[in-house]
């Protein structure tokens, strides 16, 4: 019964991955590949380099890789904190008996459900420099333009910002569930003890909560560390490379210039390990704090 599943992951998952390893073992880029020019066939000629494109990423030699890594912390960081605090705070309003909550529910979702490209080239009409919607508010308040994708300072605050509309929905609509699960007789034997609404949110809330928020601080922070759309389509990885995290800098090298397919691979599977090794250290961490409360 498991066959199908394990032939699928094998074709679209195990596959590109042996593939993309092994292309980080060699000299592979685009005039050492296999290509077919007209009617001739011209094989591959590139060679097996062992860990020297590894070396010459991680060593510094190569350059771009420590700046892009801690650009993709700061992304990452930021987005996942604004994702689940918003996420939060907007899933205990709507926990509430609240007027017209199913309305709020499906207006504060609409992000989620726009898919990422039309979003990207919305809010590349909101931030146009010029007659953008942003900067036309800005200018009727009396303040100046802001160059908003051309400046890399502001081009780093505009792509979080399209990254935390997109992502709140999901935190929010996962939260909302958690704190359905979490039983009201705890909340009303805490005010009867004489609690305060802090003091409840601490107690109750966020236990109630932990195992919920270990799933979607992982998967944020999975998803917000590749998120590829959002900065390829806002910005292109500019101004001059500014906002390229490391999955665009990985795409930029197999597809742009004189594609270099075995730096795109080496890439490629430097990030794959680092989630692979935060995944399991982040479930390792949520296991010993799930060990030390009290049963």
């Amino acid at each position: 019964m498991v066959t199908p599943v394990v032939l699928v992951l094998a074709v679209l998952v195990f596959y590109p991955l042996v593939q993309g390893v092994y292309l980080s073992l060699t000299n592979a880029n685009e005039m050492n590949s296999a290509r077919t020019i007209g009617a001739n066939r011209i094989e591959a000629t590139y060679e097996f380099v062992g860990l020297d494109n590894y070396f010459a990423v991680l060593s510094g030699e190569e350059g771009a890789f420590y700046p892009r890594l801690l650009w993709t912390l700061v992304w990452t960081v930021t987005c996942v904190v604004l994702h689940y605090s918003l996420g939060l705070g907007l899933a205990l309003l709507l926990n509430r008996a609240l007027r017209g909550r199913s309305a709020y529910r499906m207006l504060l979702i609409l992000p989620w459900a726009v898919p990422p490209f039309v979003a990207a080239f919305a809010w590349r009409l909101i931030l146009n420099s010029e007659g953008g919607v942003l900067n036309s508010i800005l200018n009727a308040f009396g303040f100046g333009s802001v160059d908003w994708l051309g400046d890399p300072l502001a081009a780093k605050i505009s792509v979080i910002m399209v990254n935390v509309w997109l992502g709140v929905p999901f935190m929010m609509v996962a939260l909302l569930g958690g704190l359905q699960t979490v039983p009201k007789e705890l909340y009303e034997a805490a005010e009867m003890d004489g609690a305060s609404p802090w003091q409840r949110f601490r107690a109750v809330t966020l236990p109630g909560l932990r195992p919920v928020s270990g799933t979607v601080i992982l998967l944020g922070t999975i998803w917000t560390f590749n998120q590829f759309p959002v900065i390829a389509m806002l910005t292109g990885g500019g101004p001059g490379g500014a906002t390229n995290i490391l999955v665009t800098e990985a795409y930029e090298r197999a597809f742009q210039g004189i594609r270099d397919y075995a730096g795109a691979a080496t890439y490629g599977a430097i990030i794959a390990s680092m989630l692979v090794v935060f995944a399991f250290c982040y479930r390792q961490w949520l296991d010993r704090q799930a060990s030390e409360v009290p049963s």
